[in-house]
């Protein structure tokens, strides 16, 4: 076995020889991310190794290294493995504390919950029932005590409600980064990872370990017993349910794309891997596809899309843009992958919705500008909304001409004017002295937003529809949340015409969560939901290549 130590930290490692440097890293247990899932392109896992000790590496990529990093030393700890004793240095924070979103729009529910308990007093025994049979009995009565959970799992963030199944009340939440960041970022990272029995093993316990940490104190907090927690739904998108349960999600990486699981259905908590006291069990709302997932039949259910009169487009922005058309109640549904410039992620100020990052931006008519950041901290990076904020601005104030290159205009005020510069031979706009926009980064958010407009494209053609035939448009996550819907029209996900009808529903896939706790009728609903929704697969639809193509400008 080799040593790989970690001076800053003051950690170490014994690792077999051929181990990356970015797993020595974990397994000393520094939290190293790698968004692009190990592929040797963000960047995030860079480490300096002594010149002394690089002989004890053999790296196989250097990927966006300098010039400069290369002769310092600095490597992309996932494509260096390690064959001799060593040092390095990581000087990464690591996953950082996220402002997570945990209200949205909430469905009408009736207090039905497939869990009750009854009370029989000649035995002086409290009987526990699910779905209408007894399963525990515990002495004494305690029907006042009966508890579930509303968890959302996201490819990035957590976030689980403490629910009283008897009042409806959300007694707490508590919201996390989802561990598996570490292993990449998008789902198809994820997808790859998985696609051995030991990536799986590290990808499931990862997610289960930390809902039970978040349970466990959302327990301590309202001070109940774990054991009085019955149900726990876990809504998600499709791949995020497979890794729950533990379930290989490779048939997700290839064509038909069909999931292994199809939700609907529950599971005793043990079997999914969880150690929680008593008989709790877990239900996964069903799922519509491969890459749409239970999170948007939660989202469905929480808006009552499915019930709604019109032509109602319903959107969740993220890693992967997912969408449902309502006509009169009548839906289709298709997926796109956007991927993670949405999320703060591939932009080299990027970082996610924590203290410091830039999540509002205007440029004043003299060219002022006007930066607002997350706990009104000292501008770090740059989130979601402050993206598109910021991109939205510059094309408005004619920074950026409609191909996303930065303008030779003469007519742009000084005060943006000084603003661009080259960043290592690179033109970038300055936000702060330390943050900025690249030309890069714009060609990521251009990327992004080609693939949801070009899905809305499609979806609505599909079924005949123009954009002025739209009554509603709601945008369900946590980015979309925070966004100012004229720069959602600025750089042309959504035309001006819809602007006036955008409404900001919130996480959807937790309140929708909820509601299937708390009212046992809405599973029925979801699953004559998921057998009639139109599934589209974008890449078979004539005209999507020409669409997607001309939805690059802004």
């Amino acid at each position: 076995m080799l040593t790989v130590r970690f001076p800053l930290q003051g950690l170490s490692a014994l690792v077999a020889e051929g181990t990356a440097l970015i797993d020595a890293a974990r397994a000393a247990g520094i939290q190293v991310e790698s968004p692009c899932g190990g592929a040797g392109q963000c960047g995030k896992c860079k480490m300096k190794v002594g010149v002394e000790h690089l002989d004890n590496l053999f790296v196989t990529a250097d990927g966006p290294l300098s010039e400069d990093e290369r002769r310092e030393g600095v490597v992309l700890a996932c494509h260096a493995f390690v064959k001799g004793d060593l040092e390095a240095e990581f000087t990464g924070e690591g996953p950082a504390s996220t402002n997570i979103l945990s209200s949205g729009k909430q469905a009408d529910t009736i207090l039905d919950s497939p869990i009750c308990k009854i009370f029989l007093e000649d035995e002086n025994i409290t009987q526990v029932r699910f779905d209408g049979l007894p399963r525990v009995e515990e002495p004494g009565d305690s029907t006042g005590r009966c508890y579930g959970a509303a968890i959302d799992i996201g490819t990035t963030t957590l976030v689980a409600a403490l629910i009283d199944l008897n009042t409806g009340k959300e007694l707490g939440a508590a919201s996390s980064l989802n561990p598996q960041v570490v292993f990449g970022h998008d789902v198809l990272s994820r997808i790859r990872c998985a696609g051995d029995p030991e990536g799986l093993m590290k990808l499931h316990d990862a997610i289960v370990r930390e809902l039970e940490r978040m349970l466990f104190m959302l327990a301590r907090r309202g001070r109940i017993e774990t054991a009085h927690i019955y149900e726990l739904v876990l809504s998600g998108n499709t791949c995020m349910l497979h890794l729950a349960v533990g379930v290989n999600p490779r048939s997700l990486g290839k064509y038909p794309y069909t999931p292994a699981l199809k939700g609907g259905e529950c599971i005793p908590a043990r079997d999914v891997g969880f150690n929680l006291p008593g008989a709790a069990r877990v239900y996964f709302p069903p799922i519509i596809s491969g890459f749409v997932g239970a999170d948007i039949t939660a989202g469905i259910i929480a808006t009552g899309l499915h019930r709604e009169p019109g032509v109602v487009l319903f959107i969740d922005i993220g890693t992967n843009g997912e969408m449902v058309l309502s006509i009169n109640g009548r839906l289709a549904a298709t997926s796109t992958a956007a991927g993670p410039a949405f999320e703060g992620m591939n932009i080299a100020c990027g970082m996610r919705a924590a203290d410091g990052a830039v999540e509002k931006f205007s440029i004043g008519d003299d060219g002022r500008l006007s930066v607002g950041t997350i706990g009104e901290a000292k501008p770090a990076g740059i989130c979601g909304s402050g993206l598109v904020d910021i991109v939205g601005e510059l094309v408005s104030h004619g920074v950026l001409d409609r191909n996303g290159r930065f303008s030779k205009n003469g007519r742009i005020p000084d005060s943006l004017r000084e603003r661009m510069s080259l960043e290592n031979g690179k033109s970038i706009f300055r936000i702060s002295d330390e943050v900025y926009l690249t030309q890069q980064d714009i060609r990521q958010v251009q990327l992004a937003k080609r693939a949801l407009r070009s899905g809305i494209d499609i979806l609505l053609a599909g079924n005949g529809l123009k954009y002025s035939d739209v009554d509603k448009v709601l945008i369900a996550g946590a980015f979309g949340f925070h966004l100012r819907t004229k720069n959602l029209v600025r750089i042309g996900i959504l035309p001006g015409e819809l602007e006036a009808k955008i409404d900001l529903v919130g996480n959807t896939s937790k309140t929708g969560a909820r509601a299937l706790l708390l009212d046992q009728s809405l599973r029925r609903d979801a699953l004559r939901i998921v057998e009639r929704v139109n599934v589209i697969e974008l890449a078979n639809e004539p005209g999507f290549e020409r669409t997607f193509i001309g939805n690059l400008a802004f």
